[in-house]
């Protein structure tokens, strides 16, 4: 059986002499361009960066002012403290919309651009104080300690200090997403948006004077020109086709954690081959390593560390969390064998599969102990919760696949009846202890309000 050889590129080795000699050919070329263009494209140069300056300033502070709305609005929502570092940074630290009002203002051929700037800044200024209001809210709301912003001297209304922590956090997120609020931003844009045409007319008187004196000289060397941009844009494409491009798509996909596609040149794609062969054999072992760590090797359903790691995420207040137990379990393995045990509880997990969601996390935190942790429940679905173990205990009865018959008993806590996890799990243990004192097949649903439930 024959294996298709990979196809290599153009050498690197190859790609280095040609660029050499362009190199070569080219500074030639330049060197007798610039001998009649460097004083009228040293002028041309000049106004079009201090032009591109300006604009970048004007910019820069269009740009501030959306990070600053960006930081604010997500700080309403998450209450995420980093947002209102940025915000913070920004404002009082880095400073970039202070920074291209000083750099307009040292032009007077911007005086124009700077008058619409100007008045966006002031108009910026002004929306603060609506965003200082908001993330003041926000402050109150989560009670963050040690805010790095002038927030002492504003004060909450009397209506919006009795609002609960929720509310002040939606009242926050309103006053930065309203229609107000926009329309402000709308103002400050347009001023914006003025800047730069303003330094966009500025940028085209400049240039034409500056083109105008190129005029002259750019008929004799235009042939040199033409062959000197063709020739530049083939080595560019060149270069960025068989190196620089593979090399940035390949850093990309590294920080993805993805496979590299083969391009570039051919000693490239050699270390392409190379880095996928070790990424397949590290994801690989990764994929087994954390499979293992979290997963019962048994049944296949979270283990203990997999249900300890689980605990972090889960929403205790809408959460059922059943404690099940093997009935007799030793005596099955006595009577039957240990192979014949570890059967019942691989028929155990498929049928509380079949009878709980894909969203409800199953796990066996013991020889014979399984945790279903129901997620998204209310306290009211008691009768659900009884059925579905009635179920399991009536398809564990059967013996239509050659094992002995099986039932459960189960403690049943509702999220609700606990201050957090721990509680959780030892009133389910209680319960599921007053389930096997009645005998097989028994239920309990614990409650702080009175003894434990005790069902059929």
């Amino acid at each position: 059986m024959s294996s298709k050889k990979p196809r290599d590129g153009i050498s690197l080795r190859t790609i280095h002499i040609f660029l050499v000699i362009g190199a070569f050919l080219l500074s030639g070329l330049m060197l007798y361009s610039t001998f009649y263009l460097s004083a009228s494209f040293r002028n041309l140069t000049e106004s079009s960066e201090h032009t591109i300056e300006l604009r970048k300033a004007a910019l820069e502070l269009m740009d501030a002012s959306d990070y600053m709305t960006e930081r604010v609005q997500r700080f309403a929502v998450t209450g995420n403290k980093q947002m209102l570092q940025d915000y913070y940074n920004e404002a009082y630290g880095i400073k970039h919309r202070e920074n291209a009002i000083k750099k307009l203002s040292t032009d007077k051929s911007c005086e124009n651009a700077l008058k619409r700037l100007s008045s966006a800044m002031e108009s910026s200024q002004r929306l603060m104080q609506r965003e200082f209001y908001a993330m003041a809210l926000v402050v109150d709301a989560k009670d963050i300690k040690d805010v790095p912003l002038p927030l002492d001297d504003v004060v909450l209304s009397d209506r919006d200090k009795a609002l609960s922590p929720d509310e002040k956090m939606q009242r926050a997120t309103d006053i930065v997403t309203d229609n107000d609020y926009y329309a402000q931003k709308h103002q400050i844009r347009e001023n914006m948006e003025g800047s730069l045409d303003e330094l966009e007319k500025l940028a085209s008187e400049t240039d034409s004077k500056a083109l105008k004196d190129m005029k002259a000289r750019l008929i004799s060397v235009r042939i040199v020109i033409v062959l000197e941009t063709i020739s530049i844009f083939f080595l560019v494409w060149l270069a960025s086709h068989l190196g620089i491009n593979p090399i940035i798509r390949a850093v990309d996909r590294i920080k993805n954690n993805k496979k590299l596609p083969e391009a570039g040149t051919s000693e490239f794609r050699y270390l392409v081959r190379a880095y996928n062969q070790m990424y397949e054999m590290y994801r690989e072992s990764i994929a087994k390593l954390d499979f293992k760590a979290s997963h019962d090797e048994l049944t296949g359903v979270f283990n203990r560390t997999g249900y300890e790691a689980i605990l972090s995420s889960i929403e205790l207040e809408s959460t059922y969390m059943l404690l099940f137990d093997v009935d007799n379990f030793k005596t099955i393995n006595d009577t039957y064998g240990h192979k014949t045990g570890d059967e019942i509880l691989k028929k155990i997990v498929k049928v509380l599969q079949k009878n709980f969601r894909p969203d409800d996390f199953i796990c066996r935190i013991g020889g014979d102990e399984f945790i279903v942790l129901m997620q998204r429940t209310t306290k009211e679905q008691k009768n659900l919760v009884a059925d579905k173990i009635e179920k399991i205990n009536k398809e564990l009865e059967e013996a239509t696949d050659g094992l002995p018959c099986a039932s459960i008993s189960v403690g049943i806590v509702h999220g609700t009846e606990a201050s957090e996890m721990e509680e959780l799990f030892k009133k389910t243990d209680v319960a599921m202890y007053q389930s096997k004192q009645r005998g097989k097949k028994a239920y309990t649903f614990y409650s702080t309000n009175q003894s434990p439930e005790n069902e059929a």
